[in-house]
């Protein structure tokens, strides 16, 4: 007799793209799996579903949502959620309620959201569903814990109210109702690890399939002109001053090369930009890489990001072995970046080759969904399903 392949519904966001790379995964090992986002990603990347295109009346973006609800219960085994969200209704997704410009319509799904935030977990949980979240940064991470246990953090570049004690607060109490009604708890940054629940564990990238991509077949020497790509989608957050800092040094120096920022493109221009470039810097404050150094270290190209000794414990020993970035923070970015624009092209090349073999054997999609369907077929037999 046959099993039934698991159905799974990733939501509500589409952050990263990594629920859409590992639905897509899970529907290649055998699952059923759908990934749906409420309102577009910013970028262009795409999702199976969108539930409130551009332009889309609030109240009829609501009537979508609890439709999805009831598609959860009704069409679904797992729910695996994302960026600290459910399908319920959110104070950290009111953006079409503020695009509208009305202060009344403002304050008034604020309550409503208030009153209903979470909501959907003990239904999802008495519907016997199997439940899942991935946390994937700022849904977790908290100001005045990285302040008071990190030499390198990012609280004290970013705006006002950014990291604050109310946020810092919300964030707890986020975690609060995931650790009590998720069965499953992930995060694809090992410095959240320090702040959820103890029984949660790093998952991969996630969000492209290496076989997709072509890598590099070669690399500048020391005589051409090296092309260095930043892709701050905040700039506070990546370190980003401190990056240019680094590149007027160089510069005023003498130094030979192009420093390229990505940002406000769409994902085609990306990637285009991303393919014509040497070198990758990426996060000086975060402690880990993010997705786009997967998407360059796929591309056989070298990355240098600040990685945090502290978090690689929460990484499986042998992936830390093989990490291939070279780790810079703001103090030293000058002198990573000085090394690289003097190392011979052999060495661009080699690192850019451990480069992708890193992402073919730590993001393999399907070998992270593989991993997702065991957990989610564990969880189900724990319930006598």
């Amino acid at each position: 007799m046959s099993v039934a392949p698991l159905r799974v519904l990733h939501c509500p966001s589409a952050i990263g793209g990594h629920p859409q790379g590992l639905a897509a995964a899970e529907r290649a090992v055998g699952l059923q799996s759908l990934a749906v986002c409420f309102v577009p990603h910013p970028l262009g990347i795409p999702s199976d579903e969108v539930l409130a295109p551009v332009g889309t009346p609030v109240w009829r973006a609501e009537i979508a949502r609890w439709r999805l609800l009831w598609r959860a219960i009704r069409d679904f085994d797992v729910i695996h959620f994302n960026f600290g969200r459910t399908i319920a209704p959110s104070l950290d997704s009111m953006e079409r309620a503020r695009e509208s410009g009305s202060r009344v319509l403002a304050s008034a799904y604020a309550a409503y959201a208030g009153l209903l935030e979470f909501r959907d977990l003990p239904l999802l949980r008495r519907a016997g569903k199997v439940i899942a979240v991935t946390f994937q940064g700022d849904d977790a991470r908290q100001g005045d814990y990285c302040a008071e246990h990190f030499d390198v953090h990012a609280t004290a570049e970013v705006e006002a109210g950014y990291y604050s004690p109310t946020h810092d607060e919300r964030r707890r109490r986020v975690i609060a109702h995931f650790d009590r009604y998720a069965d499953l708890i992930y995060a694809v940054n090992p410095d959240l690890l320090h702040v959820l629940p103890e029984r949660a564990r790093f998952v991969p990238y996630a969000h492209i399939n290496p076989s997709t991509i072509e890598p590099a077949r070669g690399t500048p020497e020391p005589s051409e002109r090296p092309v260095i790509v930043h892709a701050p989608t905040h700039r506070g957050v990546k370190g980003t001053r401190y990056l240019l800092q680094a590149v007027d040094r160089l510069k005023a120096e003498g130094h030979s090369f192009d420093l390229r920022l990505v940002e406000g493109v769409s994902r085609e221009e990306a990637m285009r930009l991303y393919r014509d470039a040497d070198l990758l810097v990426d996060q000086l404050l975060l402690g880990w890489y993010g997705g786009v150094a997967v998407e360059l270290m796929a591309m056989g190209k070298p990355v240098v990001c600040f990685i945090r000794d502290s978090d690689l414990t929460k990484i499986p020993s042998a992936m830390r072995d093989q990490l291939p970035v070279d780790s810079a923070t703001p103090e030293t970015v000058y002198a990573v970046l000085s090394k690289w624009l003097n190392r011979p092209g052999k060495e661009w090349l080699e690192l850019g080759r451990q480069s992708r073999s890193f992402v073919e054997r730590w993001h393999d999609p399907c070998r992270i969904a593989a991993e997702m369907a065991t957990d989610y077929q564990s969880c189900q037999l724990q319930r006598g399903d």
